[in-house]
């Protein structure tokens, strides 16, 4: 680790910290519609839209109103964006000339993006045509995001509000977030990265002649093909990475992702996005401050969020600075000119801190971009980013979702607070009763249910789950983790060392990125629901409060408590294991 290193990180979440304020201020203005200095453009253009879905702004739903809305706008959307995979040879804006996305792969990809999780099991570049790129993924990367953004203000309002039945328009939530946050400042965002260099064109690839010719001998040896040219893929590439880091998506142009020097060519490209990726979530605890009339305890919440964020950096990056204790007689510390640490699978212009905090925000935020490969990070660096999304997804958290799921553990650890001091417990003066915890314990539950249930199936299946897999032994192991705890924290990162592209794992992918989206919003707007109607309980000298360090310290050690009895077993097996294991001088 190095002072320049920590610098960055430092520059990092105090500029997040300072943004979070204006930017959460911001939010709340345009979901209580109140007057912003976008809308002599964006009011026509919301109300035309209105006017063309024969939408009443006016008219608010109950929470189960919100939820069939919700539902049927996703699963509209993950059919378009299916029909369009299906039919991309046919289509136009397609100068490679690229097939028709295969079924299971186009049912694997459309849930992806519905689900705001952006897992790539193919190889976008080779794979798909620019029409489907913008209009079937790109535009989900906003639809995602703002159905998110939705349903985090129907949480807060749920808690605001008092005897009330309904929860807002989901269809007027899902346009101001559209409109008024997510496309101007992407809009913005592209600009700053045509910038540093991310390319923005639909030129067909170009086919660069090669200086020198390289020879290639087949796996058998009986074989030798000479290649003298390379295929440069481009395309419309900074609109796509403008959203998906803003969105918390993840899904890159490139199958490199962030370590492809067209979506992320510089230090400066690479700050930015990360800055992208906790801008919102982070924004969204003063918006939930603000609405429910308790700015310290939009503070308070996201103190716990950065406490948990900086344990997982700090990890992160001492693990990957470590020398290989395999490696003997080989100087591996740090100095003016090696990086020391653990360089495999990262990018030199980006080093080890800056790959180290990558990590650690795209997991904390489920986003699932990366600038580097985790599936080559020690056994303890891939531990975090592992870890990060089995906490939930609640650090931070993708857009939305993060705030949402953090305010499930508020609820339970209100409620474990009362426990404790022997009353009932309240939250914000709402009684907290056993509906409300029934319903956070369902939210918590499904979750690795999905993920245990998923990757036991693949390991006791070998022709199913393990045939395809590059590596084995607890490695392997946390690869299956990995696959499935991404998948259905919908975060889309990977531990890459296996061909998740076979039928098993795009079907079985597939329905734990439904699931983990779909079936943890039901009881969360419940419970948002079941709040709203409560009648306000005045403070009494017995209420625990929650604007205090205090209550973020046991928001804090809740999350961890919950996550450690639900996952540790595994991660025991997978890269704790591991990392005993390498330095017994076993590898993987």
């Amino acid at each position: 680790m190095s002072l320049n290193g920590w610098l960055q990180i430092a520059l990092f979440i105090a500029l997040i910290l300072l943004l979070a304020k204006p930017m959460g201020s911001y939010m709340t203005r345009v979901f209580e519609r109140r007057r912003t200095w976008l809308d002599a453009v964006l009011v026509p253009c919301e109300r035309l839209l209105y006017k063309l879905t024969d939408v009443n702004p006016d008219e608010e739903m109950r929470w189960t109103q919100y939820a069939v809305a919700m539902l049927v706008f996703s699963a509209a959307t993950l059919i378009l964006t299916y029909a369009i995979e299906r039919l991309q040879g046919f289509l136009p804006l397609n100068p490679q000339h690229l097939a028709n996305v295969a079924p299971d792969l186009a049912f694997n990809t459309a849930v992806s993006f519905t689900t705001n999780t952006n897992w790539q099991a193919y190889t976008p570049e080779s794979t798909m045509s620019y029409l489907t790129q913008m209009l079937g993924l790109a535009t989900h990367n906003f639809w995602s995001a703002a159905v998110g953004l939705a349903l985090a203000i129907a949480f807060i309002r749920g808690i605001a509000r008092r005897e009330m039945k309904t929860l807002g328009n989901f269809w007027v939530d899902l346009t101001r977030g559209t409109l008024w946050i997510l496309l101007p400042i992407s809009i913005v965002f592209a600009v700053a990265l045509t910038s540093q260099g991310v390319i923005q064109n639909f030129h067909p690839y170009t086919t660069a002649k090669l200086v020198q010719p390289q020879t290639i001998t087949s796996a058998d040896g009986k074989t030798t093909t000479t290649v003298t040219t390379q295929t440069i893929a481009q395309g419309p590439v900074a609109s796509q990475e403008a959203i998906k880091m803003l969105g918390t998506n993840g899904g890159g142009f490139f199958n490199a992702n962030s370590a492809h020097p067209f979506e992320n060519p510089t230090p400066l490209s690479n700050f930015l996005q990360l800055l992208s990726i906790f801008l919102i979530p982070a924004g969204l605890t003063m918006t939930l401050g603000t609405m429910v009339g308790s700015p310290k305890h939009g503070w308070a919440v996201l103190a716990a969020m950065t406490i948990l964020w900086f344990c997982g950096v700090f990890v992160c990056y001492w693990a990957e600075a470590q020398p290989n204790p395999l490696m003997h007689n080989v100087d591996q510390h740090a100095s003016l000119t090696q990086s020391g640490g653990n360089m495999e699978g990262k990018e030199v212009r980006f080093g080890i801190a800056n790959s180290a905090l990558f990590a650690t925000v795209t997991t904390d935020a489920s986003c699932g971009a990366v600038n580097s490969m985790h599936d080559s990070f020690t056994p303890l660096g891939g531990l975090v980013p592992l870890t990060n999304i089995m906490l939930g997804e609640i650090v931070f958290g993708g857009v939305g979702a993060g705030l949402y799921g953090m305010l499930v553990f508020v609820v339970i650890a209100v409620f474990i607070a009362g426990l404790m001091v022997g009353r009932t417990p309240e939250y914000l003066g709402k009684k907290i009763e056993a509906y409300d915890v029934q319903m956070a314990m369902l939210y918590l539950l499904i979750f690795p249910l999905i993920i245990l249930g998923f990757a036991a199936v693949a390991v006791l299946m070998p022709n199913l789950g393990l045939s395809s897999l590059l590596n084995h032994g607890p490695h392997g192991l946390s690869e299956i983790l990995y696959a499935y705890a991404s998948a259905t924290g919908n975060n889309g990162s990977a531990f890459a060392g296996s061909n998740w592209n076979t039928h098993w794992y795009n079907y079985s992918l597939g329905f734990a990125m439904f699931f983990g989206r779909f079936m943890m919003i039901i009881p969360m707007l419940a419970i948002a629901g079941n709040l709203a109607g409560k009648k306000i309980v005045p403070e009494t000298a017995g209420t625990f409060p929650v604007t205090t360090p205090l209550f973020t310290v046991l928001l804090t050690s809740v999350i961890v408590i919950v996550g450690a009895l639900t996952f540790f077993p595994a991660l025991s097996l997978g890269p704790i294991l591991e990392h005993l294991l390498l330095h017994a001088g076993h590898t993987f």
